[in-house]
């Protein structure tokens, strides 16, 4: 069976193709021409949700489509960036762009190391019906960049019972803890049981 993704995204794209290697995954610009679409929503869950519905009106609702909406969230910060996290520092922003606006945000709160946690919201779009299943990754957001590895706020994020940023961890190692690792299995139980 052939599985959409509904993103442009080359990181997520290429954690969602290594993990389930055993299907048939193609990123939704395989099957047509990319467009925007505008994430409205005020949860992780509304926005992939959206963005599945999107890219299944257009090709047809006999693909099935996941769409994955993820994010930091910083407590000691309100939460931030949360769902704004793929635009922090604002729209067209680059990854270093946002990474470095939250790093500056921590320490304009004299935060060298804070709690915070990743959320990976996956909306699983087929034949008209679109379910959500959730990942978390909990640990600690510092103040500086360490590593270059994976993408994102990667560098600057230290998972629980880790010293090493994701920044820092080989890709099998994040893969093995990642929140959207721990969404990802529940996805496959779901799509599993309705193909």
């Amino acid at each position: 069976m052939k599985i959409v993704i509904a993103s442009s995204n080359k990181g997520k794209i290429k954690e969602i193709k290594s993990y389930w290697s055993e299907y048939d995954v193609v990123a939704f610009s395989e099957l047509i021409d990319e467009f925007e679409i505008e994430e409205t929503e005020n949860t992780f869950a509304g926005n992939a949700k959206l963005k599945a519905e999107a890219i299944s009106n257009k090709i047809g609702k006999e693909y099935l489509v996941i769409a994955d909406d993820s994010g930091i969230s910083v407590p000691a910060l309100g939460n931030i960036p949360g769902i704004y996290s793929a635009r922090f520092a604002g729209i067209g922003a680059s990854d270093r762009d946002n990474l470095e606006k939250l790093i500056e945000e921590l320490k304009k709160n004299s935060l060298t190391a804070t709690p915070a946690f990743y959320t990976c919201a996956i909306a699983i779009s087929y034949k008209g019906r679109v379910d959500v299943v959730h990942g978390w990754m909990h640990g600690e957001a510092i103040s500086e960049k360490r590593g270059d590895k994976g993408f994102g706020y990667d560098p600057m994020f230290i998972p629980e019972g880790f010293s090493k940023t994701l920044g820092e961890l080989e890709d099998r190692e994040k893969l093995e803890i990642s929140h959207r690792t721990k969404a990802l299995k529940l996805a496959k139980i779901f799509i599993d049981a309705i193909i």
